[in-house]
C-alpha cells in the first residue's frame, strides 16, 4: 500500500453530510497535529509572502545549492511562475517573521527574482515541521545517503525524539544508527568538500568512516593536500578521497598499544587490556578464570563506577 502524503487535502465525500473522518494516526505524540493540518489544507488558500519575511532555520536536508543550479529555477519560474509553494510556519519568537519548512531552493530562487513567495502557513510544533520536511524530501527531492545522515544526525544533536527521526526519514533504527555513525565519524568540512555524491551508497560511506575510527586516519589533513576543488563531479572527490584515505591507511598503519596481560599473584592469567584508537577492551578469559568472568559480569556496573568515582576525586581507588 502506498504511503499516504499527510499533507495532502483529502478527497471530496460522496454524499451531501460527510460524517466526521476517523483520524488513521493516534492523538498522541509528534502525529497529534496532523488532523489539524489536514483541515488546515483543505480550507486554506496558499499565501504570498514577502521573502524578506521568511527566514531559513531549523534543520537543513540537503548539503548546497549550487549557484548554477539556482538560477536554473529562478529562469524555469521567470518563466511559467511559481509552480509549487513553500511551506512555512510563523517564526518562533520573533513576530512578523515566518521559518521555511520545506522549498529553500525554490525560496533562493525567488529571492534572486525580487519575487514573493507562494507557501503553505502552517502552524506546526518542531516535531510535526520536521515530519513535515521529511515527507516532502522523500516525495519530491532525492536527497543522498550522506545528506539523509547530515540530517539525521542533526535532528539527533538538536534533541528531537527518535520516533520523530525515524518518521521524518522513513528509516529503521540499525539505519539510523548507521547514518548518525558515519556523520559523526567523518568531520562536516570533509564532507562539504566532497558534496552531495548522489552515486556513493551507504557501504562505500561507511568503509570511508571506518577508516577514520579503526586505522586513525585523518580525512581533514588528507583533504587539505588534495585538490578536491579542481574535480567537478562530487562523486569523483569522494572517489579521490577514498583512494588516498586507503593508501594513507597502508602506508602508515595505525599504532597500536601491545596488549596489557594481568595476572594474580599466585601467576593466575585474569584479564587482557587492549588499547586502540576507538576503545581501551578489557577481555576476561572464560576457560581460565570462569567463576571470576561470571562475578565481573554480575559487578560490572558497581565497580567501574567506584573506579570512576575515585579517578574523579584523584583518590586510590581500593
Amino acid at each position: 500500500m502506498a504511503r499516504r502524503n499527510l499533507f495532502q487535502p483529502p478527497a471530496p465525500p460522496d454524499t451531501a453530510t460527510p460524517a466526521e473522518p476517523r483520524s488513521r494516526f493516534p492523538n498522541t505524540g509528534a502525529m497529534s497535529g496532523m488532523k489539524s493540518t489536514l483541515k488546515d489544507l483543505s480550507s486554506n488558500a496558499v499565501r504570498e509572502i514577502p521573502v524578506d519575511q521568511i527566514i531559513e532555520g531549523g534543520p537543513k536536508d540537503r548539503l548546497v545549492f549550487s549557484d548554477a543550479d539556482v538560477a536554473t529555477l529562478a529562469q524555469s519560474i521567470r518563466q511559467h511562475g511559481q509552480q509549487v509553494p513553500i511551506m512555512v510556519r510563523p517564526a518562533p519568537d520573533q513576530p512578523g517573521l515566518f521559518q521555511i519548512i520545506y522549498g529553500r531552493r525554490r525560496l533562493r530562487a525567488l529571492r534572486v527574482l525580487g519575487l514573493p513567495a507562494k507557501a503553505l502557513v502552517r502552524s506546526l510544533s518542531d516535531s510535526e515541521a520536521v515530519l513535515a520536511q521529511g515527507q516532502e524530501n522523500a516525495e519530491r527531492l532525492d536527497p543522498s545517503f550522506i545528506e539523509k545522515a547530515l540530517f539525521a544526525a542533526e535532528l539527533a544533536d538538536t534533541g528531537y525524539d527518535q520516533p520523530v527521526i525515524l518518521d521524518a526519514l522513513a528509516i529503521d533504527k540499525p539505519m539510523l544508527s548507521r547514518m548518525t555513525k558515519v556523520a559523526r565519524a567523518i568531520p562536516e568540512p570533509v564532507i562539504q568538500s566532497i558534496g552531495s555524491a548522489h552515486g556513493i551508497g551507504r557501504r562505500r560511506w561507511e568503509d570511508l568512516a571506518d577508516l577514520v575510527r579503526d586505522d586513525g586516519v585523518d580525512l581533514t589533513a588528507l583533504t587539505e593536500t588534495l585538490d578536491l576543488d579542481a574535480i567537478a563531479q562530487s562523486d569523483d572527490r569522494f572517489a579521490r578521497l577514498s583512494a588516498a584515505a586507503m593508501q594513507h591507511r597502508k602506508a602508515t598503519p595505525p599504532s597500536r598499544t601491545p596488549a596489557l596481560s594481568v595476572t594474580a599473584d599466585d601467576g593466575t592469567p585474569l584479564a587482557e587490556v587492549t588499547d586502540t584508537a576507538r576503545a581501551l577492551t578489557l577481555k576476561l578469559s572464560k576457560t581460565q578464570t570462569p567463576e571470576f568472568a561470571r562475578w565481573m559480569h554480575e559487578n560490572a556496573e558497581t565497580t567501574l563506577k567506584r573506579l570512576y568515582q575515585a579517578w574523579q576525586t584523584g583518590e586510590d581507588p581500593d
